[in-house]
C-alpha cells in the first residue's frame, strides 16, 4: 500500500526501542498480575460452580463492537497500547494451550479438565475476569468469555470451542504480538486525512465500513477475493452507482465457459437473459452462431438487468487499474458463510442498498425511496455522485478500537509472516483456476 503524503511509515524497530523503557517498568506489574493469577489457579477447588445466568457476561460478545473506525484518529494509539499489553503478556510467559482430552466439544454445561486451561487462557487475554476463578465447569461466565473471544476474532459467537476457535485460542502470545506490530505499520501508512466521508474494505475481515466525520456510519458484511484471485490493495474514489446494471461477460468467460455451455444447452443464453450484440449495438440471434467453432464469435455477451443478473440490483464503480468494483449479488446466502473469500477480486456487499443510499445522500434527487423505485423499474440507471467518495481496499488483520478490546483476523492471503495466522485458509474455500470473474457466471 502506498504511503499517504507527508506520513512516514512506522518503523517497528523504532517503536520497540521507544517502548523498551516502558516495558522494563511494566515488568513488575506483569509479574504481579501473573502472581495474582497463580493464586487463583492454585486456590482450593470449588467444585462445579453454580451455573447462574450472568447478564453482563452474556453481553460481552456485543461489547466488542465500536463506532470507532479501523482508520480512526485514536486507532494508532490504541494499537500501541495493545502492543504494550501483549509485550507484558509475552514477557510473563504468555498463556497456556487449551488441549481437550476427549472428543467432547467444550461448551456450556460441560465438565472437563481442559476448561481450567481455557479459563486461564481467557483470563490472561482479558476475556474472563479473574473473579470467575478456576474450575473444570464450563459455566455461564466461561460461555460469555468465549463469545467475547470469538467476536474479537471474527468467529461466530456461539460459545462453543470448535475447530476454528481452538486454533485461534492456541496461537501463542508472541505470535499475536508480532501480528500487532506488523499491522501497526499498515495503520501508520494510512494515518493521513482520508476524507470527511470514505469507504474502507478490510479484506481479511471481509467487511466494509462507511465512515463519516470520524465515526462508522454503516458496517457491511462482504465477500472478497479467493486466495488465488485476491482482491487488490488500492486507494481510489467512488464516482458512480449503477442501479440495475448490465453484466458484460469477459472474453475469457465467453471462450472457456459460455461456449461449452451453449453446446450442451442451446437455451442457456435465453434462460439467463444474455443477449448478443455486434459492434453497432444490434442484437444477434444465438441460432445464427456456430457454437461448435473453435473460437467464440466477436460479439458482446451482455446480461440484462434483473434479479438473476450477476450483479443483481447494484454496481458501485471507482477508478482502478484492476477492473474491480463493488456490487450486489443474487446469491445472498453466501454472506452467511464463515469463509467469505469466494470472489475473483471484486467485492460483493450485503445490504448494498443501504450503502448506495449513504453514498448518494448528498447527490440531489436520490433518496432511498427514489433508489428503490428505480430498482423496481428494472431500468439501467447510472448515477454520478455529486462528490466522489474515497474508497480504500486494505489488509488489516489486527487492530484495537476501545477499552483495550483487541481484534484479530486470519491472515487469509498469508502476508503476516506466520503460518499459524492463516488458520482457515485451506478449509471451506473453493480453489479456482478459472478466469477472472468466473464466479459471477450465471448458472
Amino acid at each position: 500500500m502506498s504511503k499517504k503524503n507527508g506520513i512516514d511509515a512506522f518503523s517497528r524497530r523504532a517503536f520497540l526501542r521507544s517502548a523498551a523503557t516502558f516495558g522494563a517498568a511494566a515488568w513488575a506489574g506483569a509479574a504481579s498480575a501473573q502472581d495474582a493469577l497463580n493464586e487463583i489457579i492454585n486456590s482450593p477447588r470449588r467444585g462445579s460452580w453454580d451455573d447462574q445466568f450472568d447478564a453482563k457476561a452474556s453481553r460481552t460478545a456485543t461489547a466488542v463492537l465500536s463506532n470507532t473506525p479501523v482508520f480512526g484518529p485514536e486507532t494508532i494509539a490504541l494499537l500501541q497500547q495493545a502492543i504494550l499489553d501483549y509485550q507484558q503478556i509475552a514477557a510473563a510467559g504468555g498463556w497456556p494451550m487449551v488441549n481437550p482430552a476427549s472428543t467432547q466439544r467444550l461448551e456450556l454445561g460441560v465438565n472437563d479438565p481442559a476448561v481450567q486451561q481455557l479459563r486461564q487462557r481467557l483470563m490472561i487475554s482479558g476475556d474472563l475476569p479473574q473473579s470467575a476463578g478456576i474450575s473444570p465447569s464450563f459455566d455461564s461466565y466461561v460461555d460469555g468469555a468465549v463469545k467475547r473471544f470469538q467476536a474479537r476474532h471474527g468467529l461466530p459467537a456461539d460459545g462453543v470451542i470448535g475447530e476454528y476457535s481452538l486454533k485461534a485460542l492456541n496461537v501463542d502470545a508472541s505470535t499475536r504480538l508480532a501480528q500487532l506490530e506488523t499491522n501497526l505499520v499498515r495503520l501508520q501508512s494510512m494515518s493521513g486525512d482520508l476524507g470527511r466521508r470514505y469507504v474502507m474494505v478490510n479484506i481479511p475481515a471481509a467487511y466494509i465500513e462507511a465512515v463519516e466525520n470520524g465515526r462508522v456510519a454503516l458496517r457491511h458484511t462482504a465477500i472478497v477475493g479467493k486466495i488465488d484471485r485476491q482482491s487488490p490493495i488500492l486507494n481510489s474514489k467512488i464516482y458512480e452507482v449503477i442501479l440495475n446494471p448490465y453484466w458484460t461477460a469477459p472474453r475469457s468467460i465467453i471462450q472457456k465457459d459460455i461456449m461449452p455451455l451453449m453446446r450442451k444447452d442451446p437455451t442457456y443464453l435465453e434462460r439467463n437473459a444474455i443477449r448478443l450484440l455486434d459492434g453497432n449495438g444490434n442484437e444477434v440471434s444465438p441460432e445464427t452462431i456456430d457454437w461448435q467453432a473453435e473460437k467464440a464469435p466477436n460479439l458482446m455477451f451482455r446480461q440484462d438487468p434483473g434479479k438473476i443478473n450477476a450483479m443483481s440490483s447494484t454496481k458501485i464503480n471507482f477508478h482502478n487499474e484492476h477492473a474491480v468494483y463493488m456490487h450486489d449479488t443474487p446469491q445472498q446466502g453466501l454472506f452467511n458463510k464463515l469463509m467469505r473469500f469466494e470472489s475473483s477480486g471484486c467485492v460483493r456487499v450485503q445490504n448494498v442498498r443501504d450503502l448506495s443510499t449513504w453514498l448518494l445522500k448528498e447527490t440531489p434527487g436520490w433518496s432511498r425511496q427514489q433508489i428503490e423505485g428505480t430498482i423496481k423499474s428494472g431500468v439501467n440507471t447510472p448515477i454520478k455522485l455529486a462528490e466522489e467518495v474515497p474508497v480504500y481496499f486494505t489488509y488489516i488483520t489486527a487492530w484495537s478500537a476501545k477499552d483495550r478490546v483487541v481484534q484479530f483476523r486470519d491472515d487469509i492471503y498469508q502476508r503476516d509472516g506466520a503460518a499459524e495466522l492463516a488458520l482457515q485458509t485451506t478449509t471451506g474455500i473453493e480453489q479456482s483456476a478459472g478466469p477472472i470473474d468466473a464466479d459471477a457466471l450465471p448458472q
